[in-house]
């Protein structure tokens, strides 16, 4: 089906296609559902994962497919089986990362050769940096963390980032500076010790979610837009 979608800097409006699609995510879990949204004039395709309690029809992962499609970015959200099925508790390890896999090999035989990337939001993120790590993703050429969850909300820590030194693709971290699962005092070592792998994007004031105060004299659109123009230039840059 065809939707319409403003476009930020123009005044006129841009179509772009969306449309429905299903894969095996693991033998045992089954079909699951998934969303390609593929604008005119595509420049590369990011598969992205959905976070730990929300799926892939959660608000921010829809406002933010809409962003990256006015900015040329197709992009192929899917959920994973706990949230295919209704179940509130995140599938063991194994599973997310099957699931991860699979994701990208159903983005890529839909592709038309554009080239992949992949990531996702918090813990989608994570697991596909998980997986990168133990066996590199067929044809992704980095991976984007839309706040990746360094450790858990008040216990601190770097364990979680260990596995990121096993991987030999670019990374983009897009981290604000109120993520309560992720110290930049923490983060910050994390990035430079991968070197030239590592970009590190400051969000002022957003927290794990993106949101920020009144206060903070932007808007959460406004901030949206920063991550749809960083992800775009990062990925276009790889391209």
């Amino acid at each position: 089906m065809a939707t319409r979608a403003k476009t930020p800097d123009m005044a006129t409006e841009t179509e772009f296609e969306q449309t429905e699609h299903g894969f095996e995510a693991t033998a045992s879990s089954g079909d699951v559902s998934a969303l390609l949204t593929r604008p005119p004039n595509a420049e590369c395709l990011l598969v992205l994962a959905h976070g730990a309690g929300a799926g892939m029809q959660h608000v921010f992962m829809q406002t933010l497919t809409a962003r990256l499609s006015d900015r040329r970015i197709a992009t192929f959200r899917y959920q994973f089986p706990y949230m295919e099925q209704g179940r509130g508790r995140p599938d063991y390890q194994p599973i997310l990362l099957k699931t991860v896999r699979s994701a990208v090999a159903a983005a890529s035989a839909l592709s038309d050769g554009l080239p992949l990337f992949a990531g996702g939001k918090s813990m989608g993120g994570r697991m596909t940096s998980l997986a990168a790590a133990k066996e590199p993703l067929d044809a992704v050429r980095g991976i984007v963390f839309f706040g990746f969850p360094l450790h858990p909300v008040k216990k601190p820590g770097v364990e979680r980032s260990e596995h990121l030194r096993d991987i030999d693709i670019p990374l983009l971290f897009l981290q604000g500076t109120q993520d309560k699962l992720a110290g930049l005092d923490l983060l910050e070592p994390v990035c430079q010790d991968l070197a030239e792998r590592a970009t590190l994007h400051i969000v002022e004031g957003a927290d794990h979610r993106f949101h920020v105060l009144k206060r903070s004299g932007r808007t959460d659109d406004e901030v949206q837009d920063k991550l749809a123009d960083v992800a775009r230039s990062w990925m276009v840059g790889l391209s």
